[in-house]
């Protein structure tokens, strides 16, 4: 029981229901939060309203937010690699949120270019370290022809015999061949000097992998590898960079490949392990997109309390009237969800019994689905105003309609989601259905 000697106003931080933090969590934090404030947001709005070709230009304001973001340190992959899995639980949801307030479409940017580099250095090969280390990168994995599909690796879900799509690879000698092209949604493709792609390869058996071990592969199952590509090899082109509605400081495009030339020694995964290592990243990726979307509903959440006590109508801020009252609460109970949500499955993944792309899919369709009813009905509050451009709530929302479909469609990954807590049933039951 509690007991009180008087009632006082709650003491909130700035996630809200804040249990405490450390010392060093809550500098982070403020770190955090201040470059979110001071450099993502003025930065991201101004690139919201260029073209795509202005966004990736020379002397655009994206260069400038990679420089400093880079100078801030607060992605230091070498810190981040040496803390402990309980320290990461803590903190990465807490950067990523941050970096998710500020602008989502900034937050990815960064998160997807480094991918490949952090990728590197978990190889720990000192070849690979010193090649891909050190460079923007992007994560190549959808073609135009395989975009599901490639969540879908083993093909349970659509019940049919894989697409090979149109980009894949075929092992020659001590090089790897890559021919096709990507989907034009890959996460700043059009300014990074490397890919770190997962591709359909023909060993010299082909494509597909006809033996079926009950889990990881079918007869319906495609033979992979895991590659880094430097782009500046022969036979690499680029499209014209992505138009599209939504996180438009955040660079994507498609990149062709004409009988590009990889050697060998750049494969960081083959057969098997590389669709381990795909579900692996994606698995991180999901938990951060998760966190990142927190973030983009709490931000809708305080455009939304601001305008509510600004706005008058019937003669009182609009936040006396008690259907505006309730309407607001549920933004801020569906925010504190979200978050709740997020931190079980960090701790989750980062403690004995994971990490699971199981729990990164259920915190990430929750979480970005959620960000969007928050942006949607926090719009609703500011009437036509949250309409207009002068307002930031409807680039917010536009940011939020897209994350339901980027780093796996939402349904393909609920399907996915369900498929493993059926085999989980299945197992504890010692029943096969």
């Amino acid at each position: 029981m509690f007991t009180f000697d008087k009632l006082e106003l709650p003491r909130l931080g700035l996630r809200g229901l804040e249990a405490g933090l450390t010392e060093e969590e809550a500098a982070i934090q403020d770190a955090t939060h201040r470059f979110a404030a001071e450099v993502m947001r003025p930065i991201g709005q101004k690139l919201d309203r260029m073209t795509p070709e202005q966004v990736i230009a020379e002397g655009s304001p994206l260069h400038d937010y990679m420089a400093q973001m880079q100078g801030a340190g607060i992605l230091d992959l070498g810190a981040l690699a040496e803390m402990t899995n309980e320290q990461k639980s803590r903190v990465f949801p807490l950067i990523f949120e941050e970096l998710g307030w500020g602008d989502s479409g900034l937050a990815i940017a960064t998160l997807a270019s480094s991918i490949p580099a952090f990728t590197a250095h978990t190889t720990g090969d000192p070849e690979i370290i010193e090649r891909f280390g050190s460079v923007p990168g992007c994560w190549l994995a959808t073609q135009p022809d395989r975009g599901s599909d490639v969540v879908d690796m083993d093909g349970t879900e659509a019940g049919a015999r894989q697409s090979r799509g149109n980009l894949t690879v075929r092992k020659e000698g001590s090089e790897y061949v890559v021919n096709g092209q990507s989907a034009a949604w890959v996460s700043f493709a059009p300014l990074a000097q490397t890919a770190m792609a997962y591709l359909p390869c023909d060993y010299g058996d082909g494509l597909y992998n006809e033996h079926a071990d009950g889990i990881n592969h079918t007869e319906r199952g495609l033979n992979h590898v895991g590659i880094m590509i430097p782009l500046d090899l022969p036979g690499v082109t680029r499209g014209k960079p992505l138009d599209k509605i939504g996180q438009r400081p955040l660079p994507q495009g498609e990149v062709f490949f004409d009988e590009v030339r990889v050697p060998a020694k750049y494969a960081i995964a083959t057969g098997q392990d590389a669709l381990n290592q795909f579900v692996a990243t994606l698995t991180f990726a999901n938990m951060e997109m998760a966190a990142t979307f927190t973030g983009v509903a709490r931000s809708a959440f305080d455009l939304a309390l601001d305008y509510v006590h600004e706005r008058k109508q019937g003669g009182v801020a609009i936040i006396n009237h008690q259907g505006v009252q309730a309407r607001t609460f549920d933004l801020w109970q569906k925010v504190e969800a979200s978050r709740a949500l997020t931190h079980r499955v960090f701790a989750y993944n980062y403690g004995e019994y994971g990490p699971h792309l199981l729990g990164s899919v259920t915190s990430k369709t929750f979480v970005t689905r959620t960000a969007f009813e928050v942006a949607s009905e926090a719009l609703q509050l500011f009437g036509g105003n949250g309409l207009t451009r002068e307002y930031p709530i409807e680039k917010i929302m536009r940011d939020a309609r897209a994350s339901m479909i980027e780093d796996g469609e939402n349904n393909i990954l609920n399907l996915k989601g369900m498929r493993w807590l059926s085999r989980w049933y299945q197992d504890k039951h010692g029943i096969s259905v």
